[in-house]
């Protein structure tokens, strides 16, 4: 990509990718220090999603369990709890946090979160935008070079389809922030953890909600530069 020669590319997306690398590095210091730590109960990630399930008479969300490390999420289309390995067989505080964290999704889900709808609605054109976008930008660039104002069409068009990646980032704040919350609430009600715990399974929620922020900063200085460069070009 020729951004990486435009001085004004680095000025903008340095400092997000600093970032986003620090965000990285605490969720994964967080995670591995509290997956070492067993909770008071003994009780793993699927027992305790059993369990906080049951409190929240969410009978009819599946549980399953993936492969992938660190890709436990809900999903609300289908109405699945997917947990890691990590997560689902080990009865650690991190666990317990990112148990939580998700059915707080699937409590979301269930009371008609406002965040989480449109969210949920957008996950198709922000999909298209991520892809698409960027390549309509550089395909924009060489078009302008060739054909001038249309190519500049090109471009904008490229922009509209990367604003749409960034709100749906942008949406995702509230969604996270929110699902943590409810998560450290169920975990204090339930009495399944310690004052202690609750303090580890807090550190590994904050930890991981740093990293949806600096995807926003990151998603949001890649779109402010790319509609700079479209008005410089419409000033030539």
């Amino acid at each position: 990509m020729f951004f990486l020669f435009d001085p004004m590319w680095f000025l903008f997306m340095i400092p997000p990718f600093i970032f986003v690398i620090y965000a990285q590095v605490k969720v994964n210091s967080a995670f591995k220090k509290y997956s070492r730590v067993r909770n008071m109960h003994g009780v793993t990630g699927a027992e305790v999603a059993g369990t906080l399930l049951r409190d929240n008479e969410l009978d009819d969300v599946r549980l399953e369990r993936i492969k992938t490390k660190l890709g436990d999420h809900y999903d609300p289309r289908n109405k699945v709890l997917r947990l890691s390995p990590e997560v689902y067989s080990t009865p650690s505080v991190a666990a317990l946090g990112i148990v939580a964290h998700e059915i707080g999704h699937a409590v979301q889900d269930k009371s008609g979160y406002a965040f989480l709808r449109f969210r949920t609605a957008l996950v198709p054109a922000a999909n298209i935008g991520s892809q698409l976008g960027w390549i309509c930008v550089i395909i924009g660039l060489f078009l302008y070079l060739l054909a001038g104002e249309f190519g500049l069409t090109v471009v904008w068009a490229g922009i509209f389809l990367f604003a749409l990646a960034v709100l749906f980032s942008l949406i995702t704040l509230p969604v996270e922030f929110n699902a943590s919350n409810r998560a450290l609430h169920m975990l204090r009600g339930s009495g399944l953890v310690s004052v202690e715990e609750y303090s580890g399974a807090r550190a590994v929620l904050s930890a991981a909600a740093l990293t949806y922020v600096a995807a926003f900063f990151m998603a949001l200085a890649q779109l402010m530069y790319f509609v700079l460069l479209a008005i410089g070009l419409g000033r030539r």
